[in-house]
């Protein structure tokens, strides 16, 4: 386990930014959540790491969950602080390290780890299980087009409907093997689901009824390419990391 102390989300006027294009021609997927609020469990992971495999292989596994993308929206993020070690994870970025200590500042820890979790953005390990009490979160309902732009529905609890929400949408990498050469992990075959390839958070607008909304595009060409794909999406309040709502599902 490497330790390391701590150091220190798009719906304007026109998107331009994010380039924006609406193709009522191009094919769509829609998920939705359901009113009770779904589980994002993000793992913060690295290829360097050698007590990362087992945690993978955990995340892994929820991708035969009956609930999967119902109940549960799993994400992972590879940091790159253990690059200095001598293998460089094609899959870590700055960002998401900058994620996880932006996670432990709101925790008030000391440091980060790998492997390090997340449930609906508070500190969580494995063992401890998801049993939250269910609640009302609002319902999230995303509009998937295959020119890779989203079109993104949150209708929050009544009693919540004048507070400010960010979006964040994620692409997400599956069924991928590695073959790890330098590192702690070295001559290892390490097998990947739900990487974040990309992501993007945006602000959610009031669409003049009960409900809040966005359009924005995910520069997925940039992505590395992967044996399957998916998409995970959450809402928080502005300027908040913890999620209040979440959904995804497989990109067909």
């Amino acid at each position: 386990m490497m330790i390391i102390s701590i150091a220190h989300r798009l719906f304007t006027a026109g998107l331009f930014a994010l380039g924006i294009a609406w193709s009522s021609n191009a094919a769509t997927q829609t998920f939705s959540s359901g009113t009770q609020q779904v589980a994002l469990i993000e793992l913060f992971t690295s290829e360097g790491c050698s007590s990362c495999p087992p945690a993978e292989k955990w995340l892994g596994q929820l991708r035969d969950h009956p609930n999967l993308w119902i109940d549960i929206v799993p994400v992972a993020w590879h940091v790159n602080y253990w690059d200095r070690l001598g293998w460089k994870d094609i899959y870590a970025s700055k960002a998401n390290t900058a994620r996880q200590y932006a996670y432990a500042k709101q925790w008030q820890a000391r440091s980060v780890y790998t492997p390090g979790f997340a449930l609906n953005g508070r500190e969580w390990r494995r063992g401890e299980g998801i049993g939250e009490t269910p609640r009302e979160a609002g319902q999230l309902t995303v509009v998937w087009n295959d020119d890779m732009t989203a079109r993104i529905t949150y209708a929050p609890p009544t009693e919540s409907i004048s507070e400010s929400y960010d979006v964040t949408v994620a692409l997400l990498g599956g069924s991928i093997i590695s073959e790890v050469l330098k590192g702690e992990n070295a001559g290892s075959e390490l097998h990947h689901e739900f990487v974040a390839l990309q992501s993007i958070d945006a602000k959610l607008y009031p669409d003049g009824s009960d409900a809040h909304i966005a359009t924005l595009k995910i520069a997925a060409q940039t992505a590395l390419r992967t044996p399957r794909r998916a998409l995970a999406i959450w809402v928080t309040r502005r300027g908040e990391m913890s999620p209040i709502q979440a959904t995804g599902g497989w990109l067909e």
